[in-house]
């Protein structure tokens, strides 16, 4: 081989390297999170303002209480009024769930529908019923809140799953703080939330790497959601998240690369 061909071959090697090594590092700006400054509102803004209506296979927590005790005792489950767990397990078993009519079994009232009704639907259908067993309604005083918010967190997080929040509202922030964190491979830019109800399935995509995430609509998370992390394009070319990493990658490509043209110049 000649050494026009040679130092040209090595020109060109110099060349695909530096591409590699540049263009395969995750950057800081990539690996930040809420970057820019918060926009002054001249309105307020109502993030998530229309309540969540019930699906099948929610759990509900319902608690019914009066003066006398023992009077409302008989509409309760066994165990139907604890919490034993903070993530809100225990709800599985003595909560109410919603079958797949749409409806719960309380005793003495039967099938109660609430699919699609809010919180605050139910709690008020529930107490109609109860009215119809007692000559002062007004007097029990009825409790129903969802038995935690169950969500599915998966893709490029430290600890992909199902988690169950015992919260009244679950944002972006608290699902993935609760997943680990997004690894350094995931893509910050393409955090997406995948959202199954009545009207179908729908994708809601969020930049995790601006703060202007605070004010989206989607901000807040709904129960059975979906989050995911898509990875970063230099997962798979497998040549590190760090600059150190990248740069072993290149020597071991440099190396085999100059193995390869000293094999065959001595060909």
């Amino acid at each position: 081989m000649s050494p026009a061909i040679l130092f040209y071959m090595k020109n060109i090697f110099l060349c695909l390297i530096i591409l590699l090594f540049f263009s395969s590092c995750i950057s800081t700006k990539q690996m930040t999170y809420f970057q820019g400054e918060p926009i002054s509102e001249t309105e307020i803004q109502k993030l998530n303002n229309e309540p969540y209506r019930l699906q099948i296979n929610d759990i509900l927590y319902i608690d019914i209480k009066a003066n006398n005790p023992e009077i409302v005792s008989m509409f309760k489950t066994s165990g139907g009024n604890e919490s034993s767990s903070n993530k809100g397990e225990g709800l599985y078993f003595s909560g109410y769930s919603i079958d797949r009519h749409g409806n719960i079994r309380m005793p003495y009232l039967g099938d109660v529908n609430v699919l699609g009704y809010s919180e605050k639907e139910v709690r008020e259908k529930i107490e109609v019923e109860l009215g119809k067993f007692f000559k002062n309604p007004e007097l029990i005083f009825v409790t129903v809140k969802l038995a935690g918010i169950k969500l599915i967190v998966t893709g490029e997080v430290g600890s992909p799953g199902t988690i169950n929040l015992a919260q009244n509202q679950v944002s972006i922030i608290d699902a993935i703080s609760n997943a680990g964190e997004i690894t350094p491979f995931g893509n910050r830019e393409e955090v997406t939330v995948i959202r199954k109800s009545i009207d179908g399935v729908k994708k809601y995509n969020l930049d995790y790497t601006k703060i202007s995430i605070f004010t989206s609509e989607n901000f807040y998370l709904q129960p059975n959601d979906i989050v995911y992390v898509s990875p970063l394009k230099q997962k798979s070319w497998g040549t590190g998240a760090t600059g150190f990493q990248s740069f072993t990658t290149v020597v071991t490509i440099l190396s085999f690369l100059v193995s390869s043209v000293l094999l065959v110049k001595n060909l």
